[in-house]
């Protein structure tokens, strides 16, 4: 038998395995492999290669190699699970972002508690040790029925599946339904944690059963994974409910479940948020408009949100008619558009809007700011013609350059492509789209990776999936082209031969929800705001209140001037007292004034996390405090 390895042609015996061909190539790294790959399908080092297959090795440090390692240790904690729980019933075990879970059906009066955990955990690491091979078995339906016949969940997959081709696995004495791949044993799986217990409705269906689902993580070192914990720590520290109590930034009450208050420190927050998100507006080109909060029926069955979105909406009646509070900005931005007629120099519109939106959200899954039921959106819609497309694009692409690198930010690209089917448009206007989107990330040195057939039926999208300071992915900024909303509300311009055409549409937003965005820069900066951002960018401190009080509003006053807050803390308490509660208010600049400094109009200063004090002029103190807000970055 004969396959291509790195162009090379290598010879191998009949039905050789990925275990076969390492041995024949004896790689230096051998102990790295984990897998191996047939083109782009991924497949476990115990199958049998094809003969004239394009073969390629996975190795631990991978994505690929990662999620194969999550996959085994779920199926790993559902052998030991069934173990403790001899009647336990399965419903999926995926591998995940960080991790795995497994959703259970303990059986009637079983409940697992955060305290059991590592009794499964010690479970786990005894049939890790016996190094039982994963084993591939390929089944009819009919036989699959047979083996899961007592486990409702496992048959219901298998009758949508279809009656040939159905996969299990075994390790050990546990089998389970699955297309696989997974490792070549469980001895590969050695650095593992539980890490948390939720419910889950089987397939996310409240009117089925609520199952147990439990998560955990699996790492090939202990360096990696006492790593991933000690950041889960940090992530507990820096929750922004918690940090948001303790700065006194917004709360939730029971009178509005999902619904913010913001105090006034955390409204300061977000007006200088909000500045920020004026002034880079204005520099690209956006004009700012405001649409209605509450639109009629009939707009919302224009737009189609009647039909696929009402039972998300809030509805009431006025003067006899159904109104809508509106879930999106999109319908009233398009009436914006149709109030004039348009010629194709105006070309390209920027319609900028911060629209307050409403959506009714199940309770369960309200999350602090993260999933609320009334956020404001930093909506923009775009009206283009078809050869704008790729311009526009990468105009779009720099204003998210520079706002995601002012907050430290970095970002990896999803292209969602044309569906199978269902898409509206032609084949030829997805395929030009697509290739638009594609260019303007190469030509603004952008890499980005294609996520087949999931775009919207009216039009392919980019989505800019951040990555935090402690190791998270949040899907804050989409470029959405749209082709249907303009043709659903006849959306015209008039081009060269004035005629009328219809624009395509871009959908935009850099933030998404201002509201989740504060909670993610409260979780990724731990509440300590950089100085142009911060609600309070400086304490004053006079050192004696009675003596020093009128030259700390004097240097309050000329700080408030620059555009930024300061506050003066002149109670009675201790000097160290009023240090102290400065740093755990997170203020950037804590200011302290004594004789010295009144009579030299100096000042002496203490940053957050910095217990060096530095002692400096006024104006010299000022210049730095303008130039950081100016330029938006963190004190050195």
């Amino acid at each position: 038998m004969k396959i291509l390895f790195n162009d090379n042609e290598i010879e191998l015996k009949e039905k050789a395995t990925g275990f076969d061909l390492i041995k024949e190539l004896n790689p230096e790294d051998k102990k790295q492999i984990v897998a191996y790959k047939d083109g782009e399908n991924l497949h476990s080092l115990r199958e049998t290669l094809k003969e004239g297959s394009t073969i390629s090795f996975v190795k631990m440090g991978t994505k690929e190699a990662q999620d194969l390692l999550n996959h085994s240790t779920s199926h790993l904690m559902a052998a030991a699970i069934k173990e403790l729980y001899p009647n336990a019933h399965f419903g999926v075990g995926p591998a995940i972002e960080e991790g795995f879970y497994y959703d259970v059906d303990l059986g009637e009066g079983n409940v697992i508690k955060e305290t059991d955990l590592p009794q499964i955990e010690n479970i786990m690491k005894h049939l890790a040790k016996e190094n039982a091979p994963f084993i591939r078995d390929e089944v009819s339906q009919e036989e699959a029925l047979k083996r899961f016949a007592m486990d409702p969940y496992k048959v219901e997959l298998i009758k949508e599946h279809g009656k040939e081709g159905i996969s299990l696995y075994h390790q050990g004495n546990f089998t389970d339904l699955c297309r696989g791949p997974h490792l070549p044993s469980t001895g590969y799986i050695k650095h593992f944690k539980l890490l948390s217990l939720a419910g889950a409705y089987w397939r996310g269906d409240s009117k089925n059963k609520q199952l147990t689902r439990i998560y955990g993580t699996s790492f090939y070192t202990q360096e990696e994974l006492d790593q991933y914990l000690a950041i889960l720590e940090l992530r507990k520290k820096n929750d922004h409910r918690k940090l948001g109590k303790d700065l006194g930034l917004f709360f939730i009450s029971e009178y509005g479940p999902g619904f913010p208050f913001f105090l006034p420190k955390g409204m300061a927050l977000k007006n200088n948020l909000l500045s920020y998100w004026h002034e880079i507006h204005a520099r690209y080109g956006y004009q700012e408009i405001e649409t209605p909060t509450m639109l009629s029926k009939e707009l919302w069955e224009i737009s189609g949100h009647w039909d696929h979105y009402k039972e998300n909406m809030y509805i009431t009646k006025i003067d006899d008619r159904d109104f809508a509070i509106k879930p999106m900005n999109c319908p009233g931005a398009i009436l914006v558009y149709k109030n004039a007629i348009h010629s194709y120099k105006e070309l390209p519109l920027r319609y900028a809007e911060l629209g307050h939106v409403h959506r009714h959200e199940a309770s369960g899954a309200l999350n602090g700011l993260f999933r609320v039921r009334a956020f404001t959106q930093d909506d923009s819609h775009i009206f283009i013609r078809e050869d704008q497309i790729e311009d526009e694009v990468r105009n779009i692409m720099a204003l998210f350059d520079e706002v995601y690198q002012t907050f430290g930010l970095s970002y990896k690209i999803v292209l969602s492509t044309r569906p199978e089917e269902g898409y509206i448009g032609t084949v030829e206007f997805w395929d030009k789209a697509e290739k638009a989107l594609a260019k303007a990330c190469i030509d603004s040195h952008h890499e980005y990776t294609i996520n087949p057939g999931d775009g919207a039926f009216y039009g392919p999208k980019l989505d800019f999936k951040l990555r935090d300071s402690m190791g998270r992915t949040w899907q804050c900024g989409t470029i959405q082209l749209d082709l249907n909303l303009p043709h659903r509300f006849a959306c015209t311009y008039i081009d060269e031969k004035g005629e009328k055409k219809e624009p395509v549409m871009l959908h935009r937003v850099v933030f998404g929800s201002i509201e989740r965005f504060i909670g993610i820069i409260t979780e990724n900066y731990g509440g300590a705001f950089p100085t142009w951002l911060a609600p309070v960018a400086v304490k004053i401190l006079p050192v004696s209140p009675s003596i020093h009080s009128d030259y700390a509003k004097v240097v309050e006053q000329k700080i408030s001037a620059l555009g930024l807050v300061a506050e003066i803390d002149d109670s009675e308490d201790k000097l160290s007292y009023r240090l102290r509660k400065s740093q755990i208010e997170k203020v950037p600049y804590t200011l302290v004034l004594g004789d010295k400094e009144k009579e030299e109009v100096s000042v002496t200063y203490r940053e957050l996390g910095n217990e060096k004090q530095v002692h400096l002029s006024l104006d010299d103190f000022l210049k730095r405090i303008k130039e950081e807000k100016n330029t938006r970055k963190k004190p050195n």
